[in-house]
């Protein structure tokens, strides 16, 4: 319980009387009965706001929020006591995100109510709780101001914001942007699953003609084929320390998960089962499942994903996915590479290209190609491209000493993962490799 205004400025106005008290002894009874009825108006003022005040919190807000994104949290206080009731209200929200709109001031007559709404904006993905709302109480003379702990706990979920990513998917498969970076699609009728037979058309594949059924019918007839369904695409995710490098605001490790969300979106679309396994910091198993379940689980299980201090094991993450995966897949794993991860991935690699079919992603930090980029006018900026060169130099030959064929490796900077990723996979199902 804290003193309100109205008794500061009192007990200003009472010490004040006492100087001029001092001074004209004619005003001390005056004085004296004015701290005694200060005192007693304080002391039953006090004693009055000692019981909880008929005052309900109720919190409104969604159960799943997308990051980096302004979310609306309304706070309905329900006034059910005898009396009209002063308050100023603060949430207990989770500090480190952005807010705006706390705390909040207004009057409740009695049994009437007060909506206020205030904004968040969360900084990371993951689980986030809310605690009971803070609320200072006025007392019945408005000498004191008690506080509360009012309304219910609540948790939400902070995914990531998949309307950006669904953006960035459709972007990826939309055959009228080239400009875009997506790649060049199939043409009608190609493809490596048998369609149907139909009547030639131009433009056709003269390898599509089918020579017996243009015989039997007297006109030209075309195999109509369409890309392989029921296929499985897996992602495994490194966890460990290096992805937690950052180049601006976010993270490698949640470039990454949106890389993989966007890929997901486009897979599933594509009629693939779609899963995920991470190694390093914190180990998950999301086995593939096709469909709208599939991305739904693939976003539930991910969303509250995070890297950590720990290094990555290629070689046993290999190892372990190849006892859980029974059906040939598209394997992409995603990491950091570094010039002393040669040995550890080709071994990965190789024992998971014999029976699976892989992609390595590696993330490159932007900020290399910036110094590279940079100009050079000082001894300063010469020291930093050379050592930028020399680091990129050695990262190119531990690439090289993989031993992968073209395709099979992608290092890019992390805002271009997903929309390699996504035209990696519809190379590959255009050509059928898997």
């Amino acid at each position: 319980m804290i003193p309100s205004r109205s008794l500061l400025y009192a007990a200003v106005a009472w010490t004040l009387l006492g100087f001029a008290a001092s001074l004209w002894a004619a005003l001390e009874p005056l004085w004296l009965g004015g701290g005694l009825a200060l005192l007693l108006a304080a002391g039953a003022d006090a004693w009055l706001s000692r019981l909880l005040p008929l005052l309900r919190v109720e919190r409104r807000l969604a159960g799943v929020w997308p990051v980096d994104v302004w979310n609306t949290v309304t706070l309905v206080l329900h006034n059910d006591g005898g009396r009209a009731l002063t308050v100023e209200l603060m949430d207990d929200y989770p500090t480190a995100w952005d807010m705006q709109g706390l705390p909040h001031a207004t009057r409740i007559a009695s049994g009437m109510f007060a909506s206020i709404t205030y904004r968040l904006r969360p900084d990371r993905r993951g689980n986030a709780a809310f605690g009971a709302a803070h609320v200072r109480v006025a007392s019945p003379l408005g000498l004191w101001r008690r506080r509360h702990r009012l309304g219910e706990d609540a948790a939400v979920k902070v995914f990531p914001d998949f309307s950006k990513l669904l953006g960035h998917a459709l972007t990826a498969t939309d055959r009228r942007a080239p400009a875009a970076g997506a790649i060049r699609k199939r043409r009608r009728g190609e493809g490596t699953d048998f369609r149907q037979l139909r009547e030639y058309r131009q433009g056709d594949s003269l390898r599509a003609i089918d020579w017996k059924a243009t015989a039997r019918l007297q006109k030209p007839i075309t195999r109509e084929y369409r890309e392989e369904r029921d296929q499985q695409v897996v992602f495994l995710l490194d966890t460990g320390r290096r992805m937690l490098a950052r180049d601006g605001a976010a993270a490698h490790f949640d470039h990454a998960l949106n890389a993989v969300l966007t890929l997901g979106f486009v897979a599933q679309r594509q009629g693939d089962a779609v899963g995920l396994m991470s190694f390093g910091a914190e180990k998950r198993w999301l086995s593939p499942a096709k469909g709208r379940t599939g991305l739904d689980r693939l976003l539930a299980g991910i969303y509250d994903l995070q890297a950590g201090e720990v290094a990555p094991d290629y070689l046993q993450a290999a190892g372990g996915l190849l006892k859980r995966l029974g059906k040939r897949a598209f394997v992409v794993v995603i990491t950091n590479l570094r010039d002393e991860d040669d040995h550890a991935m080709r071994a990965a690699c190789e024992l998971l290209a014999s029976r699976h079919l892989v992609l390595c992603a590696s993330l490159r930090e932007r900020v290399l190609d910036a110094a590279i980029d940079a100009p050079v006018l000082q001894f300063d900026d010469a020291l930093r491209h050379c050592a930028a060169a020399l680091y990129l130099d050695q990262r190119s030959e531990a690439i090289r000493r993989l031993g992968m064929r073209a395709g099979q490796l992608i290092d890019v900077v992390p805002e271009k993962l997903g929309m390699a990723l996504v035209n990696r996979y519809l190379d590959i199902k255009e050509s059928g490799q898997l």
